[in-house]
């Protein structure tokens, strides 16, 4: 058996990762295989799906707690003619984001237009960035004997 000193450390488990491009600490832009678009707006938080060809049937949005997951199963289709070329994204896929308390999901909306699942989470209310003001306090009153 080999000494091997810094596989025994966790940062250098940690510094190789950072050359991993299969790592479990890339960035998560790396980590979301199916094309998803995410703006913060003054309003809340916009999510843009690519749904190409699908139904509102075809997918399921769950929410669970903090969690928001959304699933699309493609069925199996036998007998299917081989393509010359194909370019179009048809695949499963299951998507899932903690999301903040800063956002409301039990007001969470959802349209599907033109290929695009869009979810709408308006800010939770009381949750939005205010600036806080800081007083002085008055002056403590003493007791005199």
């Amino acid at each position: 058996m080999t000494f091997r000193p810094f596989e025994l450390d966790p940062f250098d488990l940690l510094w190789r990762d950072l050359f991993d491009t299969q790592s479990h600490f890339s960035a998560i832009t790396q980590k979301v295989t199916h094309p998803v678009d995410i703006y913060e707006t003054k309003d809340g938080i916009r999510f843009e799906i690519a749904a190409v060809g699908l139904d509102q049937d075809d997918i399921d949005i769950i929410v669970e707690g903090d969690e928001l997951r959304i699933t699309y199963e493609r069925p199996i289709i036998e007998n299917q003619e081989t393509p010359i070329y194909k370019g179009i994204k048809r695949s499963s896929f299951n998507l899932t984001w903690k999301i903040s308390t800063k956002f409301d999901l039990t007001q969470l909306t959802a349209s599907l237009d033109r290929g695009l699942l869009i979810l709408n989470i308006p800010t939770a209310e009381g949750k939005a960035v205010r600036q806080i003001q800081i007083s002085i306090p008055k002056a403590i009153p003493t007791k005199t004997k």
